[in-house]
């Protein structure tokens, strides 16, 4: 019998945009470091970037590909409040949509001891799981997180009050995927206690029957009063009988103040050096709520506060599992930036995206307290912060590429000759890294390949004397407007013309991959029982009209 793989599917699955991969550029006036090191530890190397997050997240490809160890986002929730007036099914299939490609890319740039974590509530949680079991693989999934968000019920709740929240986890490697373990509590320290005076300090006990009955594992043991007892119905030793004995023997087995009760094994403090395995639960008085989230942004003296904040220590129990210092932390939903706050104090690289006025109303004014050590919300007091460290912000060029007044695709005005090299380097493949001393290296994609990009007419004679200078022993990509001669006329030169070469190979001068909800068509009036039965033309008009407003594309 034959395995039927079952996907998800949706309207529009099967278009996909073509990405523009955009250059990032840094506006240092909006980068923000401490004014001194504070210690060994601090990080500088972070990013705050401004822009559409699907074409940010391909910007990052390149340079970041299989170098995040952690991935976490709160994508919008497609609770359909936004959507009143809008056909839920059309709406529900862009949001995949959305999502879909958003995660492909994430996927390229987790490590392979990568992980990812996505928060969510139950109105898309169950399609997404079904998506990610297609991107990342169902082998790869590694828990349902429930994380208690409200502690206190809705007495308006129309039916049942919701009081959680998921939290999908996925490994690339499941394999080699492992997550730290948590820290033990002073609660849990507390459980150990020492009633009989042992030598070896406080214990807890622990049960050595195993519910399941075997005739070899049921037998009568001798207590120290002399009482002889067995294990309960339905249950038998977890142990031989000689290693059971061997243990009262040496003094491991508790049973009771007067030594006549069901033998339990003492468990020693001393030996639980090592932390705690994660649960799938995790309440409110662990990880905190939303409640206590809008308390951490209030008081950083925001005018608002978002209706749904992460808290601090949420995301300090993501990373404290997924992460260790140094490593790198991406958020493309930074919201209000607790992803990046929380790395930022726990000593993890991060890079946050970022679309909304929030970036600069609330994010870059929320890092400048952490870095100035003036945050002292959150985690701040748990992990010792003092402040320190920094980041670069950095926000989308315009296309490359832009229609003049005749139609025709030309050269971006706005993008200078260094502009112009990075984005052709990203475009083809090659590391942008202008060399000092050759004047025509741009870039490379191997110690023995490079790049050169000049908007000249390049004639013959100019193209031998690059040649020449190159050397037999390397390679040589030249871009530029037009030159003289054959494409192959010099073995290590190849030539492409701009912009000929990459006219198309992308959605050119298209700035938002964002779900603009004004674009959407309106819903039809409620369809007769006898329109029920198929979907109408106009109907499949419309959601072919929504889907090109979301990717750009033309019917």
């Amino acid at each position: 019998m034959s395995k039927t793989k079952l996907e998800l599917t949706w309207i529009g699955k099967d278009k996909r945009p073509k990405l523009e991969p955009r250059i990032l550029l840094e506006d240092p006036s909006l980068s923000y470091h401490a004014k001194h090191r504070v210690s060994d530890n601090d990080q500088f190397d972070n990013k705050l970037i401004f822009g559409d997050n699907l074409l940010a997240l391909k910007a990052l490809e390149q340079e970041y590909r299989g170098k995040v160890k952690c991935v976490f986002i709160d994508p919008p929730y497609n609770t359909g409040s936004a959507f009143t007036h809008y056909d839920d099914g059309l709406e529900h299939s862009i949001w995949l949509s959305l999502m879909r490609d958003r995660l492909e890319i994430i996927r390229e740039l987790l490590a392979d001891d990568g992980s990812l974590w996505i928060t969510i509530d139950d109105n898309e949680a169950h399609y997404l799981k079904v998506m990610c079991d297609e991107i990342f693989g169902r082998a790869n999934f590694i828990a349902n997180v429930i994380w208690q968000k409200k502690f206190s019920p809705q007495n308006d709740a129309k039916w049942i009050s919701n009081s959680h929240d998921h939290i999908l986890c996925y490994a690339i490697n499941k394999s080699s995927w492992f997550p730290n373990q948590l820290p033990r509590s002073q609660t849990m320290d507390d459980r150990y206690k020492n009633p009989d005076n042992d030598p070896k300090g406080s214990w807890a006990s622990t049960d050595i029957t195993r519910a399941e009955h075997r005739d070899r594992d049921y037998w009568g043991l001798i207590t120290p009063s002399g009482k002889e007892v067995f294990p309960a119905k339905g249950r038998s030793w977890s142990r031989p009988k000689e290693n059971i004995e061997k243990l009262k023997e040496q003094g491991l087995l508790w049973f009771g103040p007067n030594g006549d009760r069901m033998p339990r094994l003492k468990k020693y403090l001393t030996e639980m050096d090592g932390g705690l395995t994660p649960q799938t639960l995790w309440f409110h008085d662990e990880v905190g709520n939303n409640q206590e989230a809008k308390r951490e942004i209030l008081k950083l003296d925001f005018d608002s506060v978002f209706d749904t904040p992460k808290p601090e220590r949420l995301l300090f129990r993501v990373l404290h599992l997924a992460t260790n210092p140094g490593d790198i932390v991406l958020d493309s939903f930074a919201g209000s930036g607790t992803t990046g706050a929380v790395a930022h104090k726990m000593g993890r690289r991060w890079i946050m995206i970022e679309l909304g006025d929030h970036c600069q109303t609330h994010i870059i004014p929320r890092l400048q307290k952490v870095i100035d050590g003036e945050d002292q919300g959150g985690i701040s007091k748990a992990v010792n912060w003092q402040g320190g460290g920094g980041f670069r912000y950095y926000s989308l060029a315009s296309s490359l590429m832009e229609q003049d007044r005749w139609g025709n695709w030309v050269v971006n005005k706005n993008y200078n000759p260094a502009m112009l090299a990075e984005a052709l380097c990203k475009l083809e493949g090659f590391t942008y890294a202008p060399s000092d001393l050759q004047w025509w290296n741009h870039g490379y994609s191997s110690e023995q390949d490079f790049i050169y990009v000049t908007t000249q007419n390049l004639s013959h004679q100019q193209l031998e004397e690059l040649s020449l200078e190159v050397g037999g022993d390397r390679s040589l990509l030249v871009c530029c407007a037009a030159f003289r001669g054959k494409v192959d006329q010099f073995a290590n030169l190849t030539l492409k013309k701009i912009p000929k070469m990459v006219l198309s190979r992308c959605e050119w001068a298209h700035d938002d991959y964002s779900l603009n909800v004004a674009n959407l068509p309106l819903a039809e009036p409620e369809p007769s029982a006898e329109r029920q039965a198929r979907p109408s033309k106009a109907s499949a008009r419309q959601v072919n009209h929504a889907q090109g407003d979301l990717f750009g594309t033309d019917e």
